[in-house]
């Protein structure tokens, strides 16, 4: 596209000899100049239309001009749309200020090191989203970031127009040593019937069938050979077994809750390089609420600008008094029972049997759980040696 203003210029007239000579005097810049069919064609410049025009006038000619497509001409016609203007002089000054500071940091080469602590880290020597980049001391830095976090061995920063990219080696970790060659017994962590049994090393003193108490020795980690030499290891094994447990819970009748009454209020908050800025005002005025914050990130060409806008929005809510009946406490208690199923139980526990009972008094309802569990029994105990 062509930058300067250019226009075509047809003349047409009696005086058409005189006006062209008049042209030629005054040494104006006329391109592609040529007569056909008592028409003069030519082009000329922008800033030499009004003495084209006036001259045209001069010696009675008629003019049709015809102006090119070029940068500067766009830029005239859209002159007066103030909007376009303010719009491509923010987008300029955005494009300025973002080349000159760090709009994202990518963080390579850790693994057991968290993004979030190296980020932490660089935040503490004032190095984040919105840091002008002239400022940042990358030698400084990067000794700080080794110093700061244990973990890491090396670490080197470049930048890349407004992106910081953190690269870090980290410390190689020493296996942890596993104690298994302490001399041990396997020995029952409850009152259980075995179920199965598996020796991995050591010798099986209870067998499958048995009733064992709490504390028996299930392998031992102590053995005798045909010498009467006494030689000590480590047993292991997995004996599992079955057994009873029991638990109960209450809840009482008359509680209070918080309630939502169905009244809400939304506040939303621009956030520019970790700074909140409200584009709400007041408070919502509630004395009690719930509340759930949402954030929505805003991408460029697929990447995303230190830019997002956070969503937070409020439930009134009321305390009242609530007064349940048995089944609905029951059922209540039931969800505590599968929560506790879920979350107290280990994956490998078996559940055989399971009875509920419930007792109600004037004030609570009691539920109590009685089961009848097959799982592991195994608890190691150390030998010690005089």
């Amino acid at each position: 596209m062509k930058l300067k203003r250019k226009i075509r210029i047809n003349a047409q007239g009696k005086q058409l000899n005189k006006f062209i000579n008049e042209i030629h005097q005054r040494r104006i810049d006329c391109r592609r100049q040529y007569c056909r069919g008592e028409i003069f064609h030519c082009d000329i410049y922008h800033r030499d239309m009004g003495i084209f025009t006036d001259t045209a006038k001069k010696y009675g000619i008629e003019l049709k001009a015809a102006e090119y497509d070029s940068f500067f001409a766009r830029l005239h016609r859209y002159r007066r749309r103030l909007g376009l203007l303010i719009g491509a002089l923010l987008v300029l000054t955005a494009a300025m200020y973002f080349s000159q500071v760090v709009v994202t940091i990518e963080i390579e080469g850790n693994s057991t090191v968290s993004d979030e602590l190296i980020l932490s880290a660089l935040e503490e020597l004032d190095v984040k989203a919105g840091t002008p980049i002239c400022r940042i001391n990358f030698p400084y830095i990067e000794n700080r970031l080794r110093l700061m976090i244990d973990d890491v061995a090396w670490a080197g920063i470049r930048h890349t127009g407004s992106r910081l990219v953190v690269q870090v080696t980290e410390v190689r970790q020493v296996p942890e040593m596993v104690r298994d060659r302490i001399p041990c017994n396997i020995v029952a962590s409850r009152d259980a019937e075995i179920s199965s049994v598996l020796v991995r090393s050591g010798q099986l003193c209870r067998i499958v069938g048995d009733y064992v108490p709490k504390g028996t020795v299930l392998i031992s980690g102590v053995s005798e050979n045909d010498s009467g030499r006494t030689f000590i290891h480590h047993a292991m094994g997995d004996i599992r077994g079955i057994y009873e447990e029991n638990i109960s819970f209450s809840a009482p009748f008359h509680a209070e809750e918080a309630v939502s009454t169905g009244k809400t209020d939304t506040q939303r908050t621009l956030c520019l390089f970790g700074l909140d800025i409200p584009m709400y005002f007041g408070k919502s005025g509630f004395s009690k609420s719930t509340s759930s914050l949402s954030e929505k990130q805003l991408r460029l060409f697929g990447r995303e600008l230190p830019l997002s806008i956070k969503t937070r929005t409020l439930s009134e809510t009321k305390v009242t008094e609530k007064e349940y009946t048995e089944e609905e406490l029951s059922q209540k208690l039931m969800e505590r029972v599968y929560l506790y199923e879920n979350n107290f139980l280990s994956n490998d526990t078996n559940i055989l049997e399971r009875n509920i009972s419930t007792s109600a008094s004037e004030s609570a309802l009691t539920l109590s759980v009685s089961y009848k569990l097959e799982g592991s029994i195994c608890e190691q105990r150390d030998i010690f040696i005089k």
